[in-house]
């Protein structure tokens, strides 16, 4: 296997001469720190053991779109989630753009990502309030990359299958634990949202969007998903782990990387080649606009409703589930003779370099 900081670190500067200035600043960001992980650079502990071995043990760069960080935080990340999963059916409930839309939001992530979580999040109020006669709680998570690492934006929304009545005074629960909302509602609502939100706040990226994309039918994905488990299990890859796992790069030679990534019909595991720049700008396209979050409330999930949240509790005669205590940080052992090792030090980090 060949690590993405060994992808970075040979192709890397061939691809930032090429490209320059047209570099986002959070695209250099994320190669530093993914150069950086587990390195000097960052510092680290110093550890001894008995028999006189030592090691250091470098600090991680922390960086979302590092694929060697991430899994403490999905896994805390994941126990919060369920914590709050309440006594109803749970929906996954996916909403994507067509083709010709990518092009103008990839161009223009920032403040198109946010119109897609305001818009999208938006059409399953209103359709919920309109349908069923409740406010929702929503929890959505931005995605952005297909298998093979391609430009597919789409939010993924955990949505228990009940609400708050307009009055605020009751619970509602869906009549079918298998069906939520009409998928093609949701998607012309969605359409139409997104198209006057982009007039009345960014007109001039409105016209740069061809006009059939208005026109054919979108799509949206309603999904029954139990007791919600599965679904956020499967949103914490999404979360706190990068478009590119830490076993998927399996050659770098002459110029072409070759990574794997599983066939979404048979489940059967592929590969694929490209030269390493164009790996490196289906990698980099993922990495998100600095400040931006990826993970977002609606509704009465939202942090403006704690007074909603509260009530649906006391309606439903239930409270969220006490937090285990985080799994204290495996002391390392000895290569040698594998005891525990004892931290004796620490090393600072690296002073920046020079600019130039």
């Amino acid at each position: 296997m060949v690590s993405l900081a060994e992808v970075l670190r040979r192709h890397g500067p061939a691809y930032a001469r090429k490209f320059g200035n047209k570099i986002p600043p959070s695209h250099r960001a994320a190669v530093a720190a993914i150069l950086a992980c587990r390195t000097p650079a960052l510092g680290g502990q110093r550890y001894r053991c008995d028999c006189g071995q030592e090691q250091f043990a470098y600090h991680s760069c922390g960086h979302r779109a590092c694929p060697r960080c991430g899994h403490d935080d999905a896994t805390q990340w994941i126990a919060k989630q369920k914590s709050r999963l309440l006594p109803a059916p749970y929906f996954l409930v996916t909403f994507t753009v067509p083709e010709g839309l990518r092009a103008v939001i990839r161009c223009h992530q920032k403040s198109l990502y946010h119109q897609l979580f305001a818009q999208s999040a938006g059409a399953l109020l209103d359709v919920a309030l309109t349908k069923l006669g409740i406010e929702l709680g929503l929890l959505g998570v931005l995605h952005s990359w297909s298998r093979q690492l391609i430009y597919h934006p789409h939010v993924h929304y955990v949505v228990p299958g009940g609400g708050l009545t307009a009055d605020g005074l009751q619970w509602r629960r869906v009549k079918d634990a298998a069906y939520l909302l009409p998928a093609k509602a949701l998607a012309r609502r969605f359409r139409n949202r997104l198209r006057q939100g982009l007039a009345r706040e960014q007109a001039e990226l409105l016209s740069q969007i061809p006009a059939k994309v208005w026109r054919q039918e979108w799509v949206v994905d309603v999904a029954a998903v139990g007791s919600g488990e599965t679904a956020l299990k499967y949103l914490s890859a999404y979360v706190y782990r990068t478009a590119l796992g830490r076993q998927r790069i399996v050659k770098d030679e002459a110029g072409q990387i070759t990574y794997t990534y599983r066939e979404s019909e048979s489940g059967a595991t592929k590969r694929a080649t490209v030269t390493a720049e164009e790996f490196l700008r289906r990698f980099l396209q993922h990495v998100l606009p600095k400040g931006f979050q990826r993970v977002r409330y609606f509704g009465w999930l939202s942090a403006a409703a704690k007074a909603r949240w509260r009530r649906i509790q006391t309606l439903l005669d239930w409270k969220p589930a006490e937090l285990p205590p985080a799994e204290p940080r495996p002391v390392p052992r000895c290569p040698r003779c594998q005891q525990p090792m004892v931290r004796v030090g620490r090393m600072e980090r690296a002073p920046p370099a020079p600019r130039s």
